[in-house]
């Protein structure tokens, strides 16, 4: 990211530099040696090319008191430690401050905002702005980076640990979100066709940033094929949100760039309506596929349990165990566990069969199970079955209803030839 050193604070007759910090807060007054009427809230800038110029400044009471909005053109000088500006006619304070198209205030718009880092492709947080003070004109010069502008803010401007980094407001521009709403609320970036060639995993990251309207502004600037490289990469809570906010058509043509197992990825975290409506754009044998994966991945444990699985007391021996696994007729690799069981058939422990072969033929299940359990519910789907497997590694789990009562088991392979079906797809 293109950087400056230049002056931090500097003045002379023509022209001065100042930190929208230590002008906040500043005592506004009418004429000289005039009362106090207030005291600086926000600086109001217009949106122009090269710079951003000031229209006036942002005064706000509190207590109920309404906003004042005092014109660039009204404003007599900037000096010491107070603003002077010529009175208002005919009332004694100005209009409340209302919102203009293509307004920007420092503080509300700039202060705190992220910038990208292309280079880096990293962030960057505004903790300052730079202005130039000259002839009764007031424009953005920089924005500042370093903690300088934050210590700044705090009232803490004397303490300079390091050099400030001065970003040059050519390379910061705002996003435009007039596609999107009709508001200029932004978040900075860097010029935004540079933006957009970023990596889908990196344009993910900046949504996380954004506000929602912001947000779609963003994502609606992205040409199809990176717009749904970005949507694999985001969050679930960003995917809901960018595929709400889509136009019928621009969606069609975000879906036809991704592939049948990105699609059902991102179908597993939209709400059953939007689904719906999504599976309807879709050509007859894509909606197909992705209908069977959903299925799939909707089917509940109890509906994929096994029933080859055994059950003991917690008072039968090890050589009894063995006995009647031998004689059971299962196959030996459907029995990795046996499981241990009271009355009610609710399940109290479980033990590794492979434990069971080297211990002494009289010891009770009593002595060699784990209590602690890990089970399925009736209820969990597919994803809830692989994410409990990759967890624990078992060979396989049993599944329980509310009661912890023990329904059936489910098996590693069965999952994973599941999901290895849905991925070829």
């Amino acid at each position: 990211m293109m950087q400056f050193g230049g002056p931090s604070q500097s003045k002379t007759d023509d022209f001065e530099f100042l930190w929208f910090s230590q002008l906040l807060g500043r005592a506004v007054c009418y004429g000289e040696g005039s009362d106090q009427a207030g005291k600086l809230s926000d600086f109001v800038f217009r949106l122009a090319e090269p710079h951003p110029e000031a229209v006036g400044i942002y005064l706000e009471h509190g207590w109920g008191k309404p906003t004042e909005f005092i014109p660039w053109d009204r404003i007599l000088r900037i000096e010491g430690k107070a603003i002077t500006a010529k009175a208002p006619e005919g009332a004694e304070t100005y209009p409340p401050f209302v919102d203009q198209p293509g307004w920007i205030l420092l503080g509300q718009h700039l202060m705190g905002r992220t910038i990208l880092d292309i280079d880096g492709r990293k962030s960057e947080v505004v903790n300052d702005v730079h202005l130039l003070y000259s002839k009764g004109h007031m424009i953005i010069v920089h924005v500042d980076v370093s903690l300088n502008g934050f210590l700044r803010k705090w009232g803490l401007g004397s303490i300079h640990w390091i050099q400030d980094r001065l970003i040059s407001w050519h390379y910061v521009q705002p996003f435009s979100v007039e596609d999107a709403v009709t508001t200029d609320s932004m978040t900075l970036s860097v010029k935004k066709e540079q933006a957009l060639d970023l990596p889908g995993e990196d344009l993910a990251d900046v949504l996380e940033t954004l506000s929602g309207k912001e947000q779609e502004a963003f994502f609606s600037a992205l040409d199809s094929e990176k717009a749904a490289e970005t949507l694999t990469h985001a969050e679930p809570r960003a995917k809901r949100q960018l595929v709400a906010s889509l136009r019928k058509e621009k969606a069609r043509t975000i879906l036809s760039e991704l592939s049948v197992p990105q699609l059902a990825d991102l179908f597993s975290v939209l709400p059953h309506d939007d689904v719906a409506e999504l599976l309807y754009m879709l050509p007859e044998g894509r909606a197909a596929k992705l209908k069977r994966i959903i299925s799939e991945r909707e089917a509940t444990a109890r509906q994929m349990i096994s029933h080859e699985y055994m059950t003991f007391r917690a008072e039968d021996t090890v050589g009894k165990v063995l006995q009647q696994i031998r004689t059971s007729g299962h196959e030996y690799s459907s029995i990795s566990y046996v499981y241990i069981v009271d009355d009610r058939q609710t399940l109290v422990g479980v033990a590794d069969l492979r434990e069971l072969i080297l211990a002494q033929d009289s010891a009770p299940l009593d002595d060699l199970m784990v209590t602690s359990v890990v089970a399925a519910e009736e209820d969990d789907n597919r994803e809830d079955l692989a994410e409990l497997f990759a967890k624990y590694h078992y060979r396989m789990i049993p599944v329980v209803d509310v009661g912890d009562h023990i329904l059936g088991v489910i098996h590693f392979n069965d999952i994973m030839e599941g999901l290895s079906t849905r991925v070829k797809s």
